[in-house]
């Protein structure tokens, strides 16, 4: 099953790679930017986490420090951290990921792990 991914992203400085990004539902979150403000906010995103990338859109997404959110939002609050990057940032819709294990090599035998010394026998 193929469900779209939207993600916004917010960039402090048009000259900066530095990027800031939330998950968020595309349908709750077109009708919270279009001036919806009755839905929480919980229904927009995927989770209060925050996304970093100092490379880019190629780059590497990872958790900012403390530091790194009081410098560029004012505040480590993640609700108001959220709330900017929300506001100010560009939504991007990607391809889509899959929920499902697919393309798997069946020759490849159980995807479980023996860890007591018997080999693949023991399973």
């Amino acid at each position: 099953m193929t469900k779209s991914l939207t993600k916004v992203v917010y960039q402090p400085d048009t000259q900066s790679t530095d990027e800031f990004t939330v998950i968020v539902n595309p349908a709750e979150y077109k009708k919270w930017k279009d001036g919806d403000r009755t839905i929480p906010l919980t229904d927009v995103v995927g989770s209060f986490k925050v996304f970093y990338s100092n490379q880019g859109a190629q780059g590497i997404l990872g958790t900012p420090s403390k530091q790194q959110l009081d410098t560029v939002f004012g505040t480590t609050k993640d609700v108001d951290v959220v709330t900017h990057i929300l506001e100010k940032g560009k939504d991007q819709t990607g391809n889509g990921f899959t929920s499902e294990m697919t393309g798997m090599n069946v020759a490849r035998g159980s995807l479980s792990v023996n860890s007591k010394g018997k080999g693949s026998t023991g399973i």
